[in-house]
Protein backbone atom coordinates (compact mmCIF):
# COMPACT_ATOMS: atom_id res chain seq x y z
CA UNK A 1 0.00 0.00 0.00
CA UNK A 2 2.94 2.39 0.47
CA UNK A 3 3.46 2.70 -3.29
CA UNK A 4 -0.28 3.12 -3.90
CA UNK A 5 -0.46 5.83 -1.25
CA UNK A 6 2.51 7.60 -2.83
CA UNK A 7 0.93 7.51 -6.27
CA UNK A 8 -2.44 8.68 -4.96
CA UNK A 9 -0.69 11.69 -3.44
CA UNK A 10 2.01 12.55 -5.98
CA UNK A 11 0.32 11.62 -9.26
CA UNK A 12 -3.37 12.01 -8.48
CA UNK A 13 -3.29 14.88 -6.01
CA UNK A 14 -4.92 13.33 -2.95
CA UNK A 15 -3.56 14.58 0.37
CA UNK A 16 -2.27 11.80 2.59
CA UNK A 17 -4.11 13.39 5.51
CA UNK A 18 -7.38 13.06 3.57
CA UNK A 19 -6.79 9.33 3.06
CA UNK A 20 -6.11 8.92 6.79
CA UNK A 21 -9.32 10.77 7.57
CA UNK A 22 -11.30 8.50 5.22
CA UNK A 23 -9.71 5.43 6.80
CA UNK A 24 -10.56 6.65 10.29
CA UNK A 25 -14.22 7.20 9.40
CA UNK A 26 -14.52 3.73 7.89
CA UNK A 27 -12.88 2.13 10.92
CA UNK A 28 -15.12 3.95 13.38
CA UNK A 29 -18.22 2.72 11.53
CA UNK A 30 -17.24 -0.86 12.36
CA UNK A 31 -16.92 -0.21 16.11
CA UNK A 32 -20.54 -0.51 17.22
CA UNK A 33 -20.19 -0.06 20.94
CA UNK A 34 -17.94 1.64 23.48
CA UNK A 35 -14.46 1.31 22.01
CA UNK A 36 -10.96 1.66 23.40
CA UNK A 37 -8.35 2.51 20.75
CA UNK A 38 -4.72 1.36 21.01
CA UNK A 39 -2.31 3.07 18.60
CA UNK A 40 1.29 2.52 17.54
CA UNK A 41 3.63 5.16 16.11
CA UNK A 42 3.04 4.68 12.36
CA UNK A 43 0.28 5.61 9.93
CA UNK A 44 -1.73 2.64 11.20
CA UNK A 45 -1.79 4.41 14.56
CA UNK A 46 -2.80 7.63 12.81
CA UNK A 47 -5.77 5.83 11.27
CA UNK A 48 -6.72 4.68 14.77
CA UNK A 49 -6.47 8.23 16.13
CA UNK A 50 -8.70 9.51 13.33
CA UNK A 51 -11.20 6.75 14.17
CA UNK A 52 -11.04 7.73 17.84
CA UNK A 53 -12.10 11.28 17.00
CA UNK A 54 -15.19 10.04 15.17
CA UNK A 55 -16.00 7.65 18.00
CA UNK A 56 -15.71 10.58 20.41
CA UNK A 57 -18.16 12.59 18.29
CA UNK A 58 -20.60 9.68 18.36
CA UNK A 59 -20.32 9.11 22.12
CA UNK A 60 -18.68 5.69 21.72
CA UNK A 61 -15.07 6.36 22.73
CA UNK A 62 -13.98 4.61 25.94
CA UNK A 63 -10.38 5.84 25.72
CA UNK A 64 -7.17 6.03 23.69
CA UNK A 65 -3.64 4.84 24.40
CA UNK A 66 -0.65 5.66 22.19
CA UNK A 67 2.84 4.16 22.30
CA UNK A 68 5.22 5.83 22.03
CA UNK A 69 3.53 9.20 21.42
CA UNK A 70 6.84 11.03 21.03
CA UNK A 71 7.68 8.91 17.96
CA UNK A 72 4.50 9.58 15.99
CA UNK A 73 4.96 10.50 12.34
CA UNK A 74 3.69 13.91 11.17
CA UNK A 75 0.29 12.68 9.93
CA UNK A 76 -0.43 10.71 13.10
CA UNK A 77 0.78 13.65 15.20
CA UNK A 78 -1.81 15.86 13.48
CA UNK A 79 -4.53 13.41 14.43
CA UNK A 80 -3.28 13.31 18.02
CA UNK A 81 -3.34 17.12 18.19
CA UNK A 82 -6.93 17.13 16.89
CA UNK A 83 -7.97 14.73 19.65
CA UNK A 84 -6.27 16.78 22.32
CA UNK A 85 -8.01 19.91 21.03
CA UNK A 86 -11.27 18.12 21.92
CA UNK A 87 -9.93 17.50 25.46
CA UNK A 88 -9.64 13.75 24.87
CA UNK A 89 -7.15 12.31 27.35
CA UNK A 90 -4.40 10.10 25.95
CA UNK A 91 -3.34 7.19 28.14
CA UNK A 92 0.21 5.92 28.40
CA UNK A 93 -1.10 2.39 28.98
CA UNK A 94 -4.42 0.76 27.98
CA UNK A 95 -7.13 0.99 30.67
CA UNK A 96 -10.21 -0.41 28.86
CA UNK A 97 -12.60 1.78 30.93
CA UNK A 98 -15.62 -0.47 30.49
CA UNK A 99 -15.11 -0.82 26.74
CA UNK A 100 -16.85 -3.57 24.78
CA UNK A 101 -14.50 -3.28 21.78
CA UNK A 102 -10.78 -2.70 21.24
CA UNK A 103 -9.65 -1.06 18.00
CA UNK A 104 -6.20 -2.46 17.27
CA UNK A 105 -4.10 0.17 15.46
CA UNK A 106 -0.69 -0.87 16.76
CA UNK A 107 1.00 -2.31 13.65
CA UNK A 108 0.03 -2.14 9.98
CA UNK A 109 1.34 -3.63 6.77
CA UNK A 110 4.97 -2.63 7.36
CA UNK A 111 5.71 -5.23 10.04
CA UNK A 112 8.49 -7.65 9.04
CA UNK A 113 9.64 -9.07 12.40
CA UNK A 114 8.30 -10.21 15.75
CA UNK A 115 6.92 -7.36 17.90
CA UNK A 116 9.18 -6.40 20.80
CA UNK A 117 9.11 -4.40 24.00
CA UNK A 118 6.08 -2.35 24.90
CA UNK A 119 4.27 -3.06 21.65
CA UNK A 120 4.52 -6.80 22.28
CA UNK A 121 3.23 -6.22 25.82
CA UNK A 122 0.27 -4.26 24.47
CA UNK A 123 -0.59 -6.98 21.96
CA UNK A 124 -0.64 -9.48 24.82
CA UNK A 125 -2.81 -7.11 26.89
CA UNK A 126 -5.31 -6.76 24.04
CA UNK A 127 -5.67 -10.53 23.82
CA UNK A 128 -5.94 -10.94 27.58
CA UNK A 129 -8.70 -8.31 27.84
CA UNK A 130 -11.17 -10.78 26.27
CA UNK A 131 -12.98 -7.97 24.45
CA UNK A 132 -14.10 -7.93 20.83
CA UNK A 133 -11.12 -6.78 18.74
CA UNK A 134 -11.45 -4.84 15.50
CA UNK A 135 -8.10 -4.73 13.68
CA UNK A 136 -6.94 -1.97 11.34
CA UNK A 137 -5.85 -3.39 7.96
CA UNK A 138 -4.28 -6.54 9.49
CA UNK A 139 -4.14 -7.81 13.09
CA UNK A 140 -1.04 -6.40 14.78
CA UNK A 141 1.76 -8.96 14.58
CA UNK A 142 0.55 -10.57 11.33
CA UNK A 143 2.80 -10.23 8.28
CA UNK A 144 0.62 -8.61 5.62
CA UNK A 145 2.31 -10.33 2.69
CA UNK A 146 2.64 -13.92 3.96
CA UNK A 147 0.19 -14.41 6.82
CA UNK A 148 2.97 -15.51 9.17
CA UNK A 149 2.96 -14.43 12.81
CA UNK A 150 6.60 -14.62 13.98
CA UNK A 151 5.75 -13.49 17.52
CA UNK A 152 2.87 -12.10 19.54
CA UNK A 153 -0.19 -11.35 17.37
CA UNK A 154 -3.60 -9.87 18.02
CA UNK A 155 -6.52 -12.27 17.72
CA UNK A 156 -9.17 -10.19 15.97
CA UNK A 157 -12.88 -10.85 15.71
CA UNK A 158 -13.10 -8.48 12.75
CA UNK A 159 -10.49 -6.90 10.47
CA UNK A 160 -11.21 -3.78 8.43
CA UNK A 161 -8.76 -3.80 5.53
CA UNK A 162 -8.29 -0.56 3.61
CA UNK A 163 -8.59 -0.28 -0.16
CA UNK A 164 -7.55 -3.79 -1.21
CA UNK A 165 -7.22 -7.13 0.61
CA UNK A 166 -3.78 -7.93 1.96
CA UNK A 167 -2.36 -11.29 0.88
CA UNK A 168 -1.58 -12.28 4.46
CA UNK A 169 -5.26 -12.20 5.38
CA UNK A 170 -5.80 -15.16 3.06
CA UNK A 171 -2.60 -17.13 3.71
CA UNK A 172 -0.78 -18.76 6.61
CA UNK A 173 -2.36 -17.82 9.92
CA UNK A 174 -4.27 -14.91 8.42
CA UNK A 175 -7.71 -16.59 8.28
CA UNK A 176 -7.27 -17.79 11.87
CA UNK A 177 -6.20 -14.44 13.33
CA UNK A 178 -8.13 -11.89 11.24
CA UNK A 179 -11.66 -13.07 11.98
CA UNK A 180 -14.38 -11.65 9.74
CA UNK A 181 -12.68 -9.44 7.12
CA UNK A 182 -14.32 -6.38 5.58
CA UNK A 183 -12.82 -4.50 2.64
CA UNK A 184 -13.55 -0.75 2.68
CA UNK A 185 -13.18 2.05 0.16
CA UNK A 186 -11.09 5.03 1.31
CA UNK A 187 -11.17 6.91 -1.97
CA UNK A 188 -7.89 5.85 -3.58
CA UNK A 189 -8.22 6.23 -7.38
CA UNK A 190 -8.26 2.88 -9.16
CA UNK A 191 -5.70 4.39 -11.54
CA UNK A 192 -3.23 4.44 -8.63
CA UNK A 193 -3.70 0.71 -8.09
CA UNK A 194 -3.23 0.04 -11.80
CA UNK A 195 -0.05 2.14 -11.88
CA UNK A 196 1.30 0.10 -8.97
CA UNK A 197 0.61 -3.16 -10.82
CA UNK A 198 -2.58 -4.10 -8.94
CA UNK A 199 -5.50 -3.35 -11.28
CA UNK A 200 -8.92 -3.26 -9.60
CA UNK A 201 -12.29 -4.07 -11.21
CA UNK A 202 -13.98 -0.70 -11.83
CA UNK A 203 -17.22 -1.96 -10.33
CA UNK A 204 -15.66 -3.11 -7.02
CA UNK A 205 -17.30 -0.43 -4.88
CA UNK A 206 -20.07 0.51 -7.32
CA UNK A 207 -22.88 -0.62 -5.03
CA UNK A 208 -21.36 -0.46 -1.54
CA UNK A 209 -18.38 1.25 0.05
CA UNK A 210 -17.60 -1.83 2.17
CA UNK A 211 -17.63 -5.50 1.23
CA UNK A 212 -17.30 -8.71 3.20
CA UNK A 213 -14.19 -10.43 1.90
CA UNK A 214 -15.71 -13.91 2.12
CA UNK A 215 -18.46 -12.82 -0.30
CA UNK A 216 -16.00 -11.73 -3.00
CA UNK A 217 -14.77 -13.93 -5.82
CA UNK A 218 -11.04 -13.34 -5.79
Amino acid sequence: MTEVDRLAHERYGLARSWLMEAAGWQLARHCRGRTYVVCGPGNNGGDGLAAARHLHRWGRLAGVAVTPSERLGPLAAEQLAALRALNVSIDAMPRWNGARIVLDALFGTGLNRAPEGRLRTWIEAVNEAQLKVVAVDVPSGLAADSGSAPGACVQAALTVTLGLPKAGLLAGRGPELAGDVWLVDIGIPFEAYAAAGAPVPPHLFAMHDRLQLSALRL
